[in-house]
């Protein structure tokens, strides 16, 4: 099969698309045929090597997190899917012609291979930083960096709990914020104003999604550190925020979710970019400049 791999760290180039064997399922596994797979910030964080000491590779490695596709081998104990079945999930190497996946959901029928390739990674973080936040319904809630994958997820998650959220975005992205159901507003200087006169209230709580160096303000915003946390600024602890990751969670319930109310049509992820496979590190590329409106996919025939 096609895989993309990358010999050594470094810069987007140095992801080739290459021969490669095909993984099997094991035990509480699926592989899937790709159709199209969601590109990720952490990727190319591994493949410039910034997470080396974190997340030590044996080279050459694959890459890809998220994808979308067709069972088509099942695991042992595996019974909620079956060969043929249409799926997205989280996995290994998802950059290549067939991936195997740890976690899954049915796709709906209404969500193209490509939209629903960017679910995974963006829906479990933002629940998971939800819940973490504790946020339910009559709250008022603060997105930093509500554009991108993460942040317009936890927007629409926030939404359908019935929390009123203001969404913190670039100038070009204020319409997109507000047709996801937030309050918008910008970056900059004079944030704390802006954001008080939009919630007179009161933050109850404050997600930092684009990791821009806005902790203190957060913070001033919501009157407690303890209400503020990030997935992208991990010096916040330093200021009494918290950060939430991922590592060692079961996203099932997540994914379950998000399928949910994609299926419902009450929640989307714009799919902003597409690349084949063979410009995968285009596509990585792209990522990195972090002024994404919703999903990069990379696409495999």
């Amino acid at each position: 099969m096609k895989v993309v791999r990358f010999a050594r760290y470094g810069g987007p180039e140095v992801l080739e698309l290459v021969d490669g064997d095909a993984p099997h399922a094991r035990a509480g596994q699926i592989r899937i045929a790709v159709r199209a797979a969601g590109v990720n910030g952490l990727e190319w964080k591994i493949r410039q090597g910034l997470l080396r000491d974190v997340r030590p590779l044996r080279l050459p490695a694959g890459i890809g997190g998220d994808a979308a596709g067709i069972v088509d081998e099942v695991g042992d104990g595996v019974t909620d899917v079956r060969v043929g079945d249409t799926v997205f999930g989280s996995g290994q190497e998802t950059y290549a012609e067939h991936a195997v996946l740890t976690s899954w959901a049915q796709k709906p029928p209404e969500v193209s291979f490509e939209e629903a390739a960017g679910f995974a990674t963006p829906f479990e973080t933002a629940l998971r930083v939800l819940d973490d936040s504790g946020v339910r319904g009559g709250h008022t809630v603060l997105v930093n960096g509500a554009s991108g994958g993460v942040g317009s997820a936890a927007v629409q998650f926030a939404v359908d709990r019935g929390a009123t959220v203001i969404g913190i975005a670039g100038p070009s992205n204020q319409d997109y914020i507000a047709s996801l159901g937030a309050v918008a507003t910008t970056f900059g200087p004079y944030l704390v104003d802006r954001v008080r006169a939009l919630a007179p209230n009161g933050i109850d709580a404050a997600l930092d999604i684009a990791g821009s160096d806005i902790i203190a303000e957060l913070i001033e915003l919501t009157g407690d550190p303890a209400r503020v946390v990030s997935i992208a600024d991990f010096s916040a602890p330093e200021l009494g925020a918290r950060v939430s990751t991922g590592f060692g969670r079961d996203k099932t319930h997540a994914l379950r979710e998000g399928a949910r109310l994609a299926a419902a049509g009450r929640l989307t992820l714009p799919v902003a970019q597409t690349f084949p496979l063979a410009q995968a590190g285009a596509a990585q590329a792209a990522s990195a400049t972090g002024h994404v409106r919703g999903r990069i996919i990379v696409t495999v025939p």
